[in-house]
């Protein structure tokens, strides 16, 4: 079929998708200004509330001392082979079997997996790594260097790095949702995945577009696609609404002392340290409308019945994209979003159960 006739029948269709398009970016703009409103209320609450602190975050000098915790295991770099970026990440159990790559989400980092580096460091290599953008990791300023495919290379490229053809993957919150991705398009890199709080792309696309309290929930999705604005923002009266985000009575992590809050807090607080993070979220809508996909790697996916931030009916969504017998999902009573720090417990009990003829 001559060139000129296949254009002409596609150009309604290409037409249609960048109206659709056009309309969705209005619609997520009009959702950021709102947001930006709402968010700006608050932090200012909060300066007027704590008037010492200022309008600025203060720069932490020197890191906690439970960052350097050697029961957590080494400290290391990784050059990756595609970007030449460096990633930190903090190793243990080397020689143990299996790697068990853990993905953190935000505003967090590697030291979000403590629990679980102590607990499976007696039968796997564990690796948790700063993700590209945090902690001591490099992290490019640009937005587009922050997109999925990008993002996608670097797990790659350190599964690869450390000597490895396949891993069992471990995430959560943004670290699951690129997890997700990484399992459908790398399928052969992963041999189990455990999946905490997070939703693949697609089918949060779909369920939010039907559910329209998951907008509600996820509100702070649409002030991150501003500039400069949410970095201003979170980092007033000394990172406050980061503060409340992490030790929140009802939505945060229970029981996190302020040495491990500051573990948090010191990598965001050093300059630039909030712009990385936030690029992830600038990418989010870059690929507007997202297709289907079949899930078929073996998985375990924890969800809390309290999460303030994802619906439970997520679950139900994800488990219609399984290859039957492929998932096995668990909804934990009365837990929130934070799962492997507030409830590692029953985590690892459901992952030892989960895993367990891999050590046979």
């Amino acid at each position: 079929m001559p060139e000129l006739v296949v254009t002409a029948l596609l150009a309604p269709s290409r037409l249609t998708l960048k109206l659709l398009r056009a309309f969705m970016w209005s619609l997520v703009f009009s959702a950021a200004l709102v947001a930006a409103a709402v968010y700006g209320c608050i932090a200012f609450t909060h300066v007027l509330c704590r008037p010492r602190r200022g309008c600025c975050g203060r720069p932490r000098s020197t890191p906690p001392a439970c960052l350097s915790d050697p029961t957590l295991g080494e400290h290391c770099f990784l050059t990756l082979k595609s970007s030449g970026l460096r990633l930190h990440y903090v190793s243990a159990g080397r020689g143990n079997g299996t790697l068990m790559l853990f993905l953190h989400g935000f505003p967090e980092n590697w030291f979000s997996w403590r629990y679980q580096l102590w607990e499976f460091q007696s039968r796997f290599h564990v690796v948790a790594v700063d993700l590209r953008g945090y902690g001591s990791s490099d992290a490019p300023r640009d937005v587009d260097c922050y997109t999925t495919d990008l993002l996608m290379t670097d797990i790659q490229d350190v599964i690869l790095g450390l000597g490895y053809s396949k891993c069992i993957l471990v995430a959560h919150d943004w670290g699951a949702l690129l997890a997700w991705n990484f399992s459908i398009y790398y399928p052969s890199l992963v041999e189990r995945m455990v999946i905490v709080s997070a939703a693949p792309m697609s089918v949060y696309q779909d369920y939010s577009i039907r559910h329209i309290g998951q907008f509600f929930r996820s509100n702070y999705i649409f002030l991150f696609q501003l500039p400069w604005l949410p970095e201003k923002l979170l980092s007033m009266s000394d990172f406050q609404i980061l503060k409340t985000t992490l030790t929140h009575r009802k939505r945060g992590i229970p029981h996190l002392t302020p040495s491990e809050l500051e573990a948090f807090l010191y990598d965001f607080s050093q300059p630039g340290g909030l712009t990385g993070p936030l690029n992830y979220y600038r990418n989010l809508f870059r690929n507007f409308p997202l297709e289907p996909q079949e899930l078929a790697t073996p998985t375990l996916l924890l969800w809390g019945e309290k999460d303030t931030y994802f619906e439970q009916g997520l679950v139900g969504a994800i488990s219609s994209r399984f290859v039957p017998g492929r998932l096995e999902a668990h909804i934990l009573p009365g837990v929130g979003h934070w799962i492997p720090q507030s409830n590692p417990e029953e985590m690892h009990e459901y992952m030892w159960a989960f895993l367990r003829d891999l050590l046979d």
